[in-house]
């Protein structure tokens, strides 16, 4: 199965080429939040630091990220979503084992377009 065939690892249902990939390919702009969120954790699955890098508010982004060697992101849940916040839990695998990232994210719109500010990180 190709990249573009298999599901999207947002845990939309959907097909990648579908869902986050048409945010990842810039053929579209996430219209919430939320459709933000799912996208950038895709991103970080299928390893396109670049999407993350682009949708990170230029006040708050870092110089660079870097995708994290050996860690395999498996699933994410939306906790809650308002206008400008969400909720979720992402689950991951590494050598060492399985762990979870649980964040409560805040965007932004600018020029037109939803970008990640900041989050809280908490441990689950």
């Amino acid at each position: 199965m190709s990249t573009f065939d298999r599901p999207c690892p947002c845990g939309s249902g959907t097909s990648y080429d579908a869902c986050c990939g048409r945010l990842h390919r810039q053929e579209v702009q996430a219209a919430t939040p939320e459709e933000l969120m799912r996208s950038r954790y895709a991103a970080y699955a299928v390893g396109d630091v670049d999407h993350v890098f682009r949708t990170w508010h230029p006040r708050t982004r870092p110089a660079e990220v870097e995708p994290v060697p050996d860690l395999v992101w498996e699933l994410l849940e939306i906790l809650d979503a308002t206008d400008d916040e969400v909720e979720f839990r992402a689950h991951f695998r590494t050598p060492a084992g399985p762990g979870a990232m649980h964040e409560r994210s805040r965007f932004e719109r600018r020029a037109g377009r939803w970008f990640y500010v900041d989050g809280d990180v908490t441990t689950p």
